[in-house]
């Protein structure tokens, strides 16, 4: 079996586990609702084809919604945020050959480069998703207030995530 696909599964099971039994408890004073799970997301390989994005991304956010009792919620939100992911790494990124097997992690790209994309991706993800949560018009303050503040905790726990994972070694595969 390919080593990628123990690593990607293993980082799939330990996501959505500290985000099931640990952060989804989780909510300070109603508007900060910390979000690991799209990180898993975020760390797919930048060659990685558009439909695999697709499917990874809506099955990513449906487990969460099985598990949260969320009709579909995560799984419209995540599947957003990987549509858009390609179009925000080419936005925020110099280089053009994006056709290595490589990841989005601080050795690779930097951590200004990985802070910038990790917070607009973060950030449409949340947009998405509290927006579907609370779809009024009349309440766009208190989603952008919801949304602004959890994307600022969610990014910090992305940011921490990302050193605590440390650095590899760049391989040749």
């Amino acid at each position: 079996m390919d080593f990628k696909i123990i690593k990607h599964t293993g980082r799939f099971l330990i996501m959505i586990g500290i985000q099931l039994l640990i952060l989804n408890q989780i909510h300070f004073s109603g508007f900060i609702t910390p979000y690991l799970y799209p990180l898993f997301i975020l760390l797919l390989p930048f060659n990685i084809k558009g439909y695999t994005l697709l499917l990874t991304a809506f099955f990513t956010g449906l487990v969460i919604d099985i598990f949260s009792d969320s009709p579909g919620m995560h799984a419209s939100a995540t599947l957003i945020m990987a549509f858009l992911r390609p179009a925000v790494i080419s936005l925020i990124t110099v280089k053009t050959e994006f056709d290595q097997d490589i990841e989005p992690r601080f050795d690779f790209m930097g951590a200004g480069w990985v802070f910038i994309y990790t917070l607009i991706l973060i950030f449409i993800h949340h947009l998405s998703l509290f927006t579907l949560e609370i779809f009024r018009f009349a309440d766009y303050g208190e989603t952008m207030l919801q949304t602004i503040l959890s994307t600022a905790f969610s990014v910090g726990l992305i940011m921490l995530a990302h050193i605590l994972m440390g650095t590899q070694k760049k391989t040749k595969t």
